[in-house]
């Protein structure tokens, strides 16, 4: 028996085949309870920090990618007792097959890594939005969003330059003095993306809006619905999924109406000028026990304003408090049918110059 364990095939030996064998299958097979084991371990340490742990959705986001990261570890570090078989010791485009065997290994090692990294920032994002869930300023949640992304163009960053160091030999000091160098060339080819990275930051540290805000910017008016690194992602009263870029959001004049401490109606009447002043003073007195009426309208103003060449002007003005646009618009065509039924009663008519109804702040 140990004849045969001691004959060497490939330059090793039968024994030390067998060994880096049974290691590999041992990692293999108890694979899922070493890494769940592994999980419980790291648990203990986040454990400390939150209370509202959750043990179970912690060990099922990394357990697949901890479970890659050891069996290739586990694999490389087996391997090493091995001698690589000089009969395969072939070249392939100026490599040996033993460094391109060995350079996929360790990238994939990396690779794993970076893996179990992501799925951990994605882990503690979570556990923070749980958090900011149960307050009701949602930039908070905006701005876990905002960080987990940031931190995993970070760690991808980091993970290509582990990468080309560890799986391919490459000198990243000379890396960073090249990108040094064509540092000026890049930003002026980015510098729109960085403008609108940096835009970013002032929109979250500044706060001008937050997720969930009614905004107007420019020809763009709606709820924001996601703030990203490079833009900020718009839901327009038309159900439209508008994208404008962070810069835009920030150097633009923007009108945030949800901060509004209160939405302003405005409405302009042209009354023909056949219209006696007793019907007139009637209209002017129905539209403000009507305005009164509406437990939304805080105050109002109604006022003959102005005779003019072509009609008489009647001036209406209601102020109610922040609300859904939605809900002020249903108010204010509640407010226009109204005047109309009562025109329509009092047989006013308005004349050729038609009717504005302007809704400004």
């Amino acid at each position: 028996m140990n004849s045969f364990l001691d004959r060497i095939y490939l330059d090793n030996s039968v024994r030390d085949y067998l060994w880096v064998l049974g290691v590999i299958l041992f990692v293999l097979i108890l694979n899922r309870l070493i890494s769940k084991y592994l999980a419980i371990l790291l648990c203990k340490v986040f454990k400390r920090a939150w209370k509202t742990f959750d043990q179970q959705k912690f060990v099922d986001l990394i357990i697949v990618p901890l479970g890659t990261f050891l069996v290739i570890s586990v694999s490389i570090i087996a391997l090493y007792r091995l001698d690589f078989p000089s009969a395969l010791n072939i070249k392939i485009y100026k490599y040996s097959l033993e460094k391109v065997l060995l350079s996929i290994g360790i990238a994939i090692q990396v690779i794993a890594f970076i893996w179990l990294i992501l799925r951990i920032i994605d882990f503690i994002a979570s556990v923070l939005e749980i958090k900011a869930n149960q307050t009701p300023n949602q930039s908070d949640n905006q701005l876990i969003v905002f960080f987990r992304d940031f931190l995993k163009v970070i760690v991808g960053i980091i993970g290509v330059m582990m990468l080309l160091h560890f799986a391919f030999n490459y000198n990243i000091s000379s890396l960073l003095t090249g990108l040094s160098i064509v540092g000026a060339a890049i930003a002026l080819a980015l510098r729109e993306s960085l403008e609108n990275l940096i835009a970013s930051f002032v929109i979250f540290f500044d706060k001008p809006f937050t997720t969930g805000d009614f905004v107007k910017v420019q020809s763009v008016s709606g709820t924001v619905e996601r703030i990203g690194l490079r833009s900020t992602r718009v839901r327009t009263a038309d159900k439209s999924f508008v994208t404008v870029p962070n810069k835009q959001m920030v150097d633009s004049i923007l009108d945030n109406v949800s901060l509004r401490s209160q939405i302003r109606g405005e409405i302009n009447l042209f009354i023909n000028l056949q219209t006696s002043p007793q019907k007139l003073e009637q209209l002017l007195a129905e539209i403000k026990k009507y305005l009164s009426s509406i437990p939304e309208v805080q105050s109002h103003t109604v006022l003959f304003n102005d005779i003019r060449v072509q009609a008489f002007m009647v001036f209406i003005e209601f102020f109610t408090p922040p609300m859904q646009w939605s809900q002020f618009t249903a108010i204010k065509q509640q407010v226009n049918f109204f005047i109309l039924q009562t025109m329509e009663k009092l047989e006013i008519k308005i004349t050729a110059e038609g009717k504005d109804i302007a809704i400004v702040s």
